[in-house]
């Protein structure tokens, strides 16, 4: 395997795993699914990504549009190392 190939590999399994875990955060948001402890495990992990980017938003009244900037800017970012890579 050449490098950038391994690069790939090693950025999609963070890329899906930051998705999934963004996906489950919001869903956890809308809903009353799930424990305290699943709750608080997908905050903890997600919280370090999504505090500097809302602290750079502006107050939008109640709504969280610091998920939606990350997934934008992974996959912003994922079609740029594509791009540059293969």
């Amino acid at each position: 395997m050449t490098p950038a190939a391994i690069f790939n590999s090693v950025f999609n399994v963070l890329y899906w795993g930051i998705f999934i875990l963004l996906m489950a955060r919001m869903l956890l948001s809308w809903t009353n699914f799930g424990g305290y402890e699943l709750r608080a495990w997908v905050y903890r992990l997600t919280e370090p990504l999504l505090r500097p980017i809302r602290n750079v938003l502006p107050q939008s009244g109640g709504m969280d549009f610091s998920p939606m900037v990350l997934m934008f800017g992974l996959i912003f970012l994922r079609r740029i190392l594509g791009g540059l890579l293969f």
